[in-house]
This record gives structure tokens, sequence and C-alpha cells, in this order.
């Protein structure tokens, strides 16, 4: 049995829950979501997966700081985690803690399989331990005697009697694969780094630590623990039924794409496919490795600078917040936040412009016609463009940009083809004008807005879904809208069989809420 072709399987890295998510992580879960909503509207079955990473020395040590036992600890950081992720409004399908059975049963099942084929060896090693990364260090991955991505953890001497995993032998196989789908590594300045690590040799790995209570049993040897890293890249096939469910699993991988920070991009582009070439398991069809995102310089993170999303998304909401990061912050680059350009792009982007073209078009329906434009069927729709005719290309290229995850170039397109044009199309018309002189002509106008607004909420819907909802149900408009929806017309076709647009009936008699209200300088900023 092969994997369904209509199949989308997308993951995120599992997070240590040693401490509650920060900008950075909710960065990566952001882009992934956008990719999956997306897909979705492609018609794709996406199945969108995420979860904790739970068997690790940081779990142990910060449970016992507080006194807890670690399985009750890890169940409500994975709580807490997901309430974050679900504020945000990411849509995953399956969230996997590494403590659940079904992925200790899938662990145990594929370390075997790998002892089985003859790559995992058991010896004495001596070597400098990072407790950040949980990982052993050469030399040479060294900058100035420290980890480079835990330079403020002091690296310090362990020797064990541990399992390795043979990864030195599997680097012409490697090389010989990213050469083959030179789409497996993005973007391609991920795939260079890469192939220059390969090509100057991999080391052996260690799988295992001896001494362990907390963790997954090595199966051939009790006595020692399966060690992080080949324990927590195992989540992606246990998570859909690797060791459990074999025909789920054939069903749904390999992997679409595995969406991962470019700090962890060599174990998911040359530890893990070695791991499944061993194993006789498929490899994932890509790896998308994304940027940091930077707070005024300083990296965001759990060790540097750490600021709670919720804390913007309850002051701006979850939409403000997918949208800042998405549009500021090139996916495959680099990204920097500060809250003076947060309300900038807020204000300019959200409140001025998408915010604006709602409210006055939703008022003038409303003040003018009642909520219901009546004779609107068969309407000429196209009159907020310049160049209607070009649109369906111009859908075209954003719909490229979206699946290549080049998100801020996407919504800079939006903004640019859909929104601009129609806010010049009100200053142009001025409907609130034509309202004294010619009724007609005023709804003729309006109901250009509303295809506007219509086409905008279907683009805008995997960045922004709680505001696509709201326009949505404002115009009755078809919440479910495929991709396929966004599409030039010259004639308005209202939802649903009805015979022209009305606002919902909600509106009637009522001022519309703006859907992102201005952020006001403070007393002391102003």
């Amino acid at each position: 049995m092969t994997a369904d072709a209509n199949r989308f399987y997308i993951t995120t890295a599992i997070d240590y829950p040693n401490s509650r998510p920060h900008i950075g992580t909710a960065f990566e879960k952001i882009g992934a979501d956008v990719q999956a909503r997306f897909r979705r509207m492609e018609g794709f079955d996406v199945h969108f997966l995420m979860g904790n990473d739970e068997n690790t020395i940081k779990v142990l040590q910060r449970a016992g700081e507080l006194g807890v036992e670690p399985k009750p600890y890890v169940d409500d950081m994975a709580r807490q985690f997901r309430s974050v992720w679900q504020s945000l409004e990411v849509s995953f399908d399956d969230f996997i803690q590494t403590s659940e059975e079904r992925h200790h049963t899938g662990c145990r099942k594929f370390i075997q399989a790998v002892y089985d084929a003859g790559d995992i060896y058991k010896k004495l090693y001596t070597g400098l331990y990072c407790n950040g990364c949980e990982m052993f260090k050469t030399e040479k991955e060294l900058v100035d005697g420290r980890c480079p991505n835990h330079p403020n953890v002091a690296l310090h001497v362990v020797e064990e009697e541990n399992y390795f995993f043979r990864l030195s032998a599997f680097g012409d196989r490697l090389l010989a694969h990213y050469q083959a789908h030179p789409e497996f590594i993005q973007p391609v300045s991920r795939r260079n780094e890469i192939t220059n690590l390969v090509e100057s040799g991999l080391q052996d790995i260690a799988i295992s630590r001896r001494g362990f209570t907390w963790g997954i049993p090595v199966p051939f040897d009790p006595e020692q623990t399966i060690y992080v890293w080949f324990d927590a890249l195992l989540n992606y096939i246990t998570a859909i039924g690797y060791g459990t469910d074999d025909e789920r699993f054939a069903r749904i991988w390999p992997a679409n794409v595995h969406v991962i920070g470019k700090d962890i991009t060599r174990f998911h582009c040359a530890l893990w496919p070695a791991m499944l070439m061993s194993a006789g398991v498929p490899l994932p069809k890509h790896v998308f490795g994304h940027g940091f995102v930077y707070y005024k310089g300083a990296k965001a993170s759990k060790s540097g600078v750490a600021i709670d999303p919720m804390d913007v998304i309850k002051a701006h909401g979850a939409d403000a917040f997918r949208y800042y990061f998405m549009r500021e912050c090139p996916f495959g680059g680099d990204g920097n936040f500060s809250e003076e350009r947060f309300a900038e792009v807020y204000n300019a982007d959200l409140a001025n412009n998408l915010g604006n073209l709602y409210s006055r078009t939703l008022a003038m329906c409303l003040k003018y016609f009642e909520g219901n434009l009546e004779g609107s069927a068969g309407l000429d729709a196209s009159r907020w463009r310049p160049d209607a005719s070009s649109f369906d290309g111009v859908v075209g290229e954003i719909r490229e940009l979206v699946s290549a995850f080049h998100y801020n170039l996407a919504l800079q397109k939006i903004w640019l083809e859909v929104l601009d044009p129609a806010n010049r199309y009100i200053d142009a018309t001025a409907p609130f004008k034509l309202a004294k002189t010619n009724r007609e002509a005023c709804k003729a106008v309006l109901v250009s807005l509303v295809e506007a607004l219509r086409v905008a909420a279907i683009l805008i819907k995997p960045f922004l879904p709680r505001t696509a909802e709201t326009i949505y149900q404002t115009f009755n408009f078809e919440d479910s809208a495929p991709w396929s929806a966004v599409r030039y017309t010259d004639t308005v076709t209202p939802p649903q069989g009805r015979g022209d647009w009305r606002v919902a009936a909600e509106f009637a008699g009522g001022k519309p809420a703006p859907l992102f209200p201005k952020i006001e300088p403070k007393a002391d900023e102003a």
C-alpha cells in the first residue's frame, strides 16, 4: 500500500516542555499552520502534527525542581502548549507526547530494526556534552570552546559506554539523495550548509544513555535508555501508526514537509534520513528550515529573550500576531520583533487598510441600503480592479508564493493587488456622495467592494483565519470557499443561491465593531 496521493502530511519540530512557548517557537507553528490551511483550501486531506519532546534530561531536571513526578509535569505542560497553539488558531490534527505508549512502542520497533541491520554498536566514549542541545559536541562544532546554539551553557566531560548509530556509513547515500532530490532541503541556503556538512565527513552518534529511568528502554539492553534525538525524531512516524497501525502508517507516510528551525537542520537532513535508510523506511519529501526571530536584535528563545505569545494575543488578538510574523519576517530567513514595529505594521496594514475597507463598506451598505443590496445579482463586480483581466495571473502568483513558504511576499501582493485597489476605488468613486445623487451607481460601487472583500477573505484565510471568518459571516459568504473560488469574475454570484447580497441580520440597527481597533500611542509616547 502506498501513501494517499491526496494526503498532505505536515509536521513541526516537537518542543522541549521545560518552559512555556516563546515567540520564536510560535513563528514556526504559525508558518506550518498557514501551509496546512492553504493545502486544505486546495482540496488536500491534510494531517498536521505537532507535539512535545518529553523524554529528556531537561524535563527530568525541571520536574525535580518543582517537586513533581515527570509524567504529571509533562502532561500539564502539554496542556499549556496546546492552549497557546489553540489561542493562535493553529489547526493541528494531532499532538503527540513522546511519553505516550504509541511512541514508546514505535521507538522500540524502529531501534530494533536498525540494530538488526547492523548499524548500531556499543562502545566506551568520552566527550564534551551540551545540556542545552542534549548532545555530544565535537571540537570542530564549537565556537570559542562553546556550543554555538547555547553559548551560555557550560560543556562538561561525560564518559559512558553507550550504543552508537553508524552515521558515518551513510555519507555517500545522503549526498546521492540530495543530488537526486534537490527539493529535499529548503531553502537553498540550508541545502548548501547540509551538503558541506556531509561532504566534510559524518561522525557516528550516541543514541543511548545509561542509568536513566525516565525515557524508553533499549529493547536489546534494558539498562540503556534511548537517547533524545534518536527518540525525538521518531515522533513523525510513531504518531501516524509506525509500530501500532501499519495500514494507517502506509496511508499517510512519507511526510510532505517537516517544518523545523534552521538550528536543527543537520538532525533532520542528515541523521533522520540516515536512520530511515537503515530501517528501510521511505524518506520525507521535504524539510524546510525556517529562520530565527530576534527581539530588538537579540534571539528570542527560552535561554535568551523569551516573550510569551499570549501577552501579544491578549492585547491585540491572534490574527494580528499571525499577520505581523508572516508579513514582517521572511519565513526562510530571520526576522525581528519589537513593540514599536508591531504597532506600525498593525496600524498601517490592518487597522488603516484591511480594517478600514471592511468598516467603510459595511457601514455604507447598512446606512444606504439597510444591508440589502437588492438587485445585485448579475452586476459588474470587477470595477474595483483597474485591470480585472489580469487577476487570475495575480492569484496564481500568490498561490505559488504560499506553496513555497514565501509568506511575506504573498501577503505583500494581496495588499498590493486587492486591498490597495479596493481602497483607492472608494476614494475615486465616493459612494457616500453617489448615495445622494445616484443610488444605483452607489449600489454598483458597493457590490464591487463586497466582491473585493470576498476575494480578500479567501486569500487571507490561511494567514488570518478568524478575520476571514468574520468577513464571511458579515456578508454571508461561503465560509468553506476553496482556494479555486478566487477567480476573475465580471458578474456577482451571490452565495448559496440567493438573488442578492445581504449583510448578516445581526448588524441591522447596530454599529459594527472594527476588525482591528487602532493601537493608540501611550501617553508618554504621545
